[in-house]
């Protein structure tokens, strides 16, 4: 009996190709769209929807499964996207935090509900486009997390948070392939997403306008405060603090000789910190939420290679137990403004040791 695969498929060519590969491999392959955002607002239709689930990207998508012989279906799952990934985006930034939505997407929905259908249609797995790759231990049978093999294109990042059960349903068909291999695989298929441009944006905020976003959905949050330096002088005044991240220059408002960054933000009373470049270089902090896949448990120090954003060279580090659920991750160098909210990942070579949720800033 065929194995049976359920093909998460966004209307790109990287999900395009995952299901193509799984369908040369004799798998049975069923693709699904995930309707993750209302049809019906605003009026302009090529607005309606961001980058997910828009008309286009269905009409793409479909027209892939057509020519590969394969079911399609468009799942509305509107409902648990606000729940899983909406609400807890905003809720982050209501709480001066900086989130990473697409990690909640992978953990709650595409290998969390999706996989919960899938499974209830005799489905083995679901399978993504990710660049990521998945192997099992054979000594101790556990599932392992490893880079892709295209290192601009690695998504490793986004899948700390999988456990061993999602990760034994998990399949990421292309995690083996470059972009390119990638692009070439579709045109020699003829697959209409073969040479679409990539998105870059939050996939449900239309235009990657993420305050405009905010600002529609808790206007609140947008009251103004004080800017103040590391003693506590009044500097100026912010617009909202979900208007600013640590790290960040530009957009103060601030006359200064020397250039101020946003060091820390104070929800509990509505302040945005700044100082000077120094200010934002941290040698050590506590990851929170922690899951740990290429071990069982974390029983002391270990030295890993740590990535506090995706666009992040992964530094030498050192990580060990800070309480239940935490790291405290120490950096051989200080690093440049980890950001609470965003994701630090922890990796020895291609291997995936784990992550967490970048919490508060420790003192040396």
């Amino acid at each position: 009996m065929r194995q049976r695969i359920v093909v998460g498929m966004s209307g790109g060519v990287d999900s395009s190709v995952a299901a193509a590969l799984l369908v040369e491999q004799g798998v049975e392959v069923i693709g699904i769209t995930l309707r993750v955002w209302p049809w019906r607002e605003p009026e302009e239709s090529t607005r309606k929807f961001g980058s997910c689930c828009s008309p286009e990207t269905v009409a793409d998508a479909r027209a892939v499964a057509r020519r590969l012989g394969i079911p399609y279906y468009l799942l509305n799952t509107e409902r648990e996207f606000e729940r899983a990934v909406i609400e807890p985006f905003a809720r982050a930034y209501a709480e001066a935090r900086t989130p990473v939505p697409c990690v909640a997407c992978n953990r709650d929905v595409k290998f969390g509900s999706l996989l919960q259908r899938a499974r209830a249609w005799d489905a083995v797995a679901v399978a993504t486009g990710h660049y990521a790759r998945i192997t099992r231990e054979p000594a101790t049978g556990r599932f392992l997390l490893w880079c892709g093999r295209d290192a601009r294109k690695d998504q490793s990042d986004f899948l700390w948070p999988l456990d061993q059960t999602q990760l034994e349903a998990a399949r990421f068909p292309v995690g083996d392939l470059t972009k390119e291999a990638v692009r070439e695989k579709a045109r020699c298929l003829g697959l209409e997403t073969a040479d679409k441009p990539e998105s870059q944006e939050i996939c449900f905020i239309p235009d990657d306008d993420y305050r405009g976003f905010l600002r529609r959905r808790m206007p609140e949050a947008f009251g103004p405060g004080p800017i103040v330096d590391g003693s506590g002088t009044v500097l100026g005044q912010h617009e909202g603090l979900v208007n600013y991240t640590v790290g960040q220059r530009r957009g103060l408002g601030l006359s200064s000789r020397r250039p101020l960054y946003v060091t820390a933000l104070d929800p509990g009373r509505n302040t945005l910190v700044v100082g000077e470049a120094a200010a934002v270089e941290v040698d050590r902090l506590r990851a929170e939420q922690v899951n740990l896949i290429a071990i069982p448990a974390l029983t002391g120090p270990l030295a890993v290679a740590a990535k506090i954003r995706h666009s992040h060279e992964p530094a030498p580090a050192v990580i060990e137990p800070d309480g239940e659920g935490a790291v405290l991750v120490r950096f051989e160098r200080a690093q440049r403004a980890p950001a609470p909210g965003q994701s630090v990942v922890f990796y020895r070579g291609d291997l995936v040791v784990g992550g967490g949720v970048i919490g508060r800033p420790e003192a040396p």
